[in-house]
């Protein structure tokens, strides 16, 4: 049995202080937003019951799918460093940038390379970049037993009214190699995204800009499992490929409260296993009750697929 957890969009506040020069960009629009909405919808006293939660079960690894931040700003990447190291050691927390990660063109060395030893892969495999600079480190793969987790990163600076991605031809020839060598292998193969994956799952101002050629990879070359953030919400989707049917779940912010039909704050745990050659993949969704100001089970999905209705969920899609 592996017990993976699950977070996302954890837009990690209070916002620092900066100089005004810094705000001479798309990220006045960010502070703005801050201001006057995201700072009274993400916690951080919701956050740290969250990651204690997580802490609590005594799970095997973390996979954080983006959003640690909110405009980029260099003290926000200082700041992410510290909390990631909170949340768990390198070896335990595995990382992909979100669009806010990446909300304006930072150099790799002054931001994202603060984080750079949870983004590091050490199963080397052929399509695994290894080269030091955020355009070449992606994707990697780390493997935890027959597990195999790839990251991806779709966090890219997007024009001012947008909050798109893109993977890059790149990173999609790579993940087409990583894919099959993996499955060649006989691991269970879990893509580790920020925006949902696939056309129509998000806003066009939202979307994954090459979702059309992420979806050609993947039925090609098959994955177990995809996990993602990004929309805020529950989600679960199935995707028909040739090595069988791939999962793609996302989770709702790791520090937010309930708000205009939006969840409160959840995180994933997944139970993986395998007997007599078949995967099994069973989940615990552990969601913020504000009412008990506590994490609470809030739906079971057992197997992977099937729904439990007697549960109290909140908006899982299927």
């Amino acid at each position: 049995m592996f017990n993976l957890a699950h977070l996302s969009d954890v837009h990690l506040g209070p916002m620092p202080d900066a100089p005004l020069s810094a705000y001479f960009s798309k990220r006045i629009i960010g502070a703005l937003s801050w201001r006057f909405r995201r700072r009274g919808i993400h916690s951080l006293d919701v956050l740290n019951r969250l990651v204690t939660d997580i802490k609590r079960h005594n799970v095997d690894h973390i996979a954080f799918t983006g959003d640690l931040v909110n405009i980029a700003l260099p003290k926000e990447f200082t700041r992410g460093a510290q909390w990631l190291s909170e949340l768990g050691g390198s070896e335990f927390v595995s990382f992909v940038p979100g669009n806010h990660d990446a909300y304006v063109p930072v150099d790799w060395a002054d931001g994202l390379a603060l984080w750079g030893d949870y983004m590091i892969g050490d199963l080397r495999t052929p399509g695994v970049r290894t080269a030091g600079n955020n355009a070449a480190l992606f994707p990697y793969v780390r493997q935890r037993r027959n597990i195999a987790m790839i990251g991806v990163s779709s966090g890219v600076p997007a024009p001012w009214n947008k909050a798109w991605g893109e993977l890059g031809q790149r990173q999609l020839e790579a993940l087409d190699e990583t894919l099959k060598t993996l499955h060649e292998r006989g691991f269970y193969r879990i893509l580790m995204i920020h925006h949902p994956p696939l056309r129509g799952m998000a806003k066009d101002r939202k979307m994954l800009r090459d979702a059309d050629d992420l979806k050609i990879v993947l039925e090609k070359r098959g994955v177990e499992l995809v996990l993602h953030g990004h929309n805020h919400v529950h989600m679960r989707s199935e995707l028909e490929t040739k090595t069988g049917l791939a999962q793609i779940v996302g989770v709702p912010s790791a520090s937010s409260f309930a708000h205009k039909g939006k969840p409160a704050a959840a995180w994933y745990n997944y139970a993986i296993s395998r007997k007599g050659g078949a995967w099994s993949t069973n989940v615990t969704v552990r969601s913020y009750d504000e009412s008990q100001k506590q994490m609470v089970t809030s739906a079971h999905l057992a197997p992977l697929g099937q729904l439990c209705l007697d549960c109290d969920t909140q908006r899982v899609q299927k």
